[in-house]
C-alpha cells in the first residue's frame, strides 16, 4: 500500500507526536500551554 490516505498520514503524524485522544489529557497540555484570561475587573 505506497497509496495513503491522508487520514492514515494524519493518524501516523499523531502517533509520532505521542497523541492520544483523551479529553482529560488535551486539557491538562492546554493549560501548561495557556494561561487563563484575568477576570474582568472593571467597575459596576
Amino acid at each position: 500500500m505506497t497509496d495513503k490516505k491522508q487520514i492514515d498520514k494524519f493518524k501516523e503524524a499523531a502517533r509520532e507526536f505521542e497523541c492520544n485522544e483523551s479529553e482529560k489529557d488535551f486539557h491538562a497540555k492546554l493549560k501548561k500551554l495557556v494561561k487563563e484570561k484575568p477576570a474582568d475587573k472593571s467597575p459596576s
